[in-house]
């Protein structure tokens, strides 16, 4: 992976991981068609920029996270669901992530459910403000849901926090809020597989050259993102995301079926 590969995956990460769109779909696209090895620590980079993207959380909602000890205990029933079956299931959610063709289905089928989301969760009938603990832990088991390939962990959030009766601005601050323990524990996850558990890896200094490039760039497009995010979803709803997302679906499964090779990282 060259300092250029490393950037450009920083934007796609920034823009895509807050998106309901699937940075999963996004990171093949991008590391195909720059034909980036499908190799160790390129499965561990991809994973590991999430630092920068989750850090834009904590930066821009820097209040929410010295507000209370509440905020912490709702975070964590919700996370707790995605953490209890991401460990019982971890060989098998692999299997999922070596499929190219799970990942193109679940970008369309996604993506015609968000056709018909703002008439199925009507903002007038989404009016919560505040999510409670019955509510948290509901919204972490749609978050287990996108540990399919391809689901989009901030779609299958947001729709859980709608299904609650969330705005959808409070439903999109708390997927963001839930990516920071979710991500965090999948970095430290991936980075310890990398560089002690499987084999163990030499940390170079190229390494670490990537990761800081590749975290700072998704840091700056991720704060970006949520902004434009937030006030766009607020004022025009998801039908964009949808229409966007079967594009993305259709384009992988083309570039499957001409047997152009697609790089699962």
């Amino acid at each position: 992976m060259t300092i250029i590969q490393s950037l450009i995956l920083g934007i796609v990460e920034g823009i895509t991981e807050f998106l309901p769109v699937s940075s999963t779909g996004h990171m093949i696209i991008a590391s195909s068609l720059m034909g980036i090895a499908k190799d160790d620590f390129t499965k561990a980079f991809t994973i590991a920029i999430q630092l920068g993207a989750i850090l834009s959380v904590v930066v821009l909602y820097w209040r929410k996270f010295i507000q209370s000890f509440q905020f912490y205990l709702t975070l964590l029933v919700a996370f707790l669901p995605v953490a209890v079956i991401g460990k019982l299931f971890n060989k098998q959610i692999d299997m999922l992530l070596e499929n190219v063709i799970v990942v193109a289905f679940s970008l369309l089928f996604g993506g015609i459910l968000l056709l018909f989301i703002d008439k199925i969760f009507q903002d007038k009938d989404s009016n919560v403000e505040e999510v409670s603990m019955p509510s948290a832990l509901k919204i972490g088991l749609f978050q287990v849901i996108a540990m399919i390939p391809g689901v989009s962990r901030s779609a299958a959030s947001i729709i859980g926090g709608l299904s609650q009766k969330l705005n959808r601005k409070t439903a999109a601050e708390f997927s963001f809020f839930l990516a920071v323990p979710t991500m965090f524990a999948a970095t430290v996850y991936k980075l310890y597989s990398f560089y002690f558990k499987d084999g163990g890896h030499v940390f170079e200094s190229q390494h670490l050259q990537l990761l800081i490039i590749g975290n700072l760039v998704a840091f700056v497009v991720a704060m970006l993102a949520i902004r434009s995010f937030i006030g766009y979803l607020s004022k025009y709803g998801f039908k964009a995301f949808g229409y966007y997302r079967i594009i993305v679906g259709l384009l992988i499964l083309v570039l499957y079926f001409l047997g152009i090779p697609l790089t699962i990282v």
